[in-house]
């Protein structure tokens, strides 16, 4: 049970989608959908939007964040307005489709028409969907702004615009493209901010273009997910890919995305498995693939054909496969957040996941921030014969 108050009115038990003040043709299809109980993303969030306010929803990954922003627009969008009245904006074509799949099972039903514009995709089949009278348009900064160019897109009458993923777009360099689409939307729309970390930069974009926000934190005190078991090894470099093979063997994955830090590396881990049983069950992802190909991998990773998926921080954010049983971080990420995204692939809605790290010897300050980040011990594991030189001895010889 989640409690909701806003201002001085009264609060509100959430139980589950009914007790939300959304009209029954709705209400219908999110059972029909067979979600019954929100999360507490959605339980806060759904309401706040509803008001009409701007609204910063902060919540880990895998929380619910979609459902959460989908269903109040969809709620308040006018159906006789002809034209754009949503703009959803995400940082990656991967996450615009899938936001684009989920708006499609809210709003085919009820005949709200959607469109998802994103790079790599023809750009006619985009166009054809705005011309057949799109109300709800997802995309990428970059693809929206091209169209807009064209004069394909028209923002006047945009009455709702969504940052999702806020921190991981301005990290990727979008924010002159962000704030050209807010300058040219109507200033009386309501604006929608959903990140999972809320640092200096997102603040600021908040403040300058949002109208007094309201902010919705249901982010824990820890960062992952509590039913995610997380344990590291620590390995010499030479030896990780044999250690990865035992590790496959022992922990006999129902699904696994495999992190890497670099495209190269990605390949050559992807070649190096493909001569093993893994073969006919592997796939391999990352930005240098065409659109076509990536959408593929997506597509068969999601139905469970592909079990293994060799990947960069392409697929770090907002990929939601409930099936994922595990994650290996291969190579450790740059930042502690980026590894807090990776992990958080597994452990989907409540589901149980298992996180697991390579530390190669050097590697010791880097563990050391990512559980300072999420205020909890990461535990070691051990293969016998793999034991490099321990990351808490480097750090304990560094002091």
């Amino acid at each position: 049970m989640f409690v909701v108050s806003e201002n001085s009115s009264p609060a509100v038990e959430i139980k589950q989608f009914a007790d939300l003040p959304l009209r029954p043709a709705l209400l219908q299809v999110i059972e029909h959908v067979g979600y019954k109980v929100p999360s507490p993303i959605q339980a806060r969030f759904i309401p706040a939007a509803l008001t009409g306010k701007d609204i910063i929803g902060k919540a880990q990954t895998g929380t619910g964040k979609t459902c959460a922003f989908l269903l109040p627009i969809i709620q308040n969008l006018d159906p006789k307005l002809p034209g754009p009245q949503v703009i959803i904006l995400s940082p990656t074509r991967e996450l615009t489709q899938q936001i684009a799949e989920e708006a499609v099972r809210f709003c085919k039903p009820l005949g709200i028409p959607t469109v998802a514009i994103m790079g790599g995709e023809r750009f006619d089949r985009q166009i054809r969907g705005l011309q057949e009278g799109a109300q709800l348009v997802i995309g990428t900064p970059g693809r929206i702004i091209d169209l807009q160019r064209r004069g394909s897109l028209q923002l006047g009458n945009i009455r709702f615009v969504v940052l999702d993923e806020a921190d991981r777009m301005l990290d990727i360099g979008f924010r002159p493209d962000i704030e050209r689409i807010l300058r040219n939307t109507p200033s009386d729309r309501q604006t929608l901010l959903l990140s999972a970390t809320l640092p200096d930069s997102v603040m600021r974009l908040a403040l300058r273009y949002m109208d007094q926000p309201h902010t919705v934190d249901v982010s824990a005190e820890k960062l992952t997910v509590d039913k995610i078991r997380q344990t590291f090894f620590t390995v010499d470099e030479d030896r990780k890919f044999t250690l990865l093979k035992h590790v496959l063997v022992r922990e006999q994955p129902k699904q696994c995305i495999i992190f890497t830090a670099t495209k190269r590396g990605a390949d050559k881990l992807f070649r190096m498995l493909s001569k093993s049983n893994l073969k006919n069950r592997l796939g391999v992802l990352h930005g240098d693939l065409a659109q076509g190909l990536r959408k593929n991998i997506m597509g068969r990773f999601r139905t469970g054909e592909i079990r293994v998926l060799v990947a960069t921080d392409v697929v770090s954010r907002g990929i939601d496969v409930t099936g994922i049983s595990h994650i290996i971080n291969y190579d450790l990420p740059e930042d502690p957040e980026s590894y807090v995204h990776r992990i958080g692939r597994t452990g989907r809605m409540g589901k149980d996941g298992v996180a697991i790290a390579f530390i190669v010897p050097g590697e010791g300050k880097q563990l050391t921030s990512i559980e300072m980040l999420m205020n909890t011990l990461v535990e070691e594991d051990f293969i016998p014969g793999f034991e490099a030189v321990r990351p808490r001895e480097q750090r304990r010889a560094a002091q």
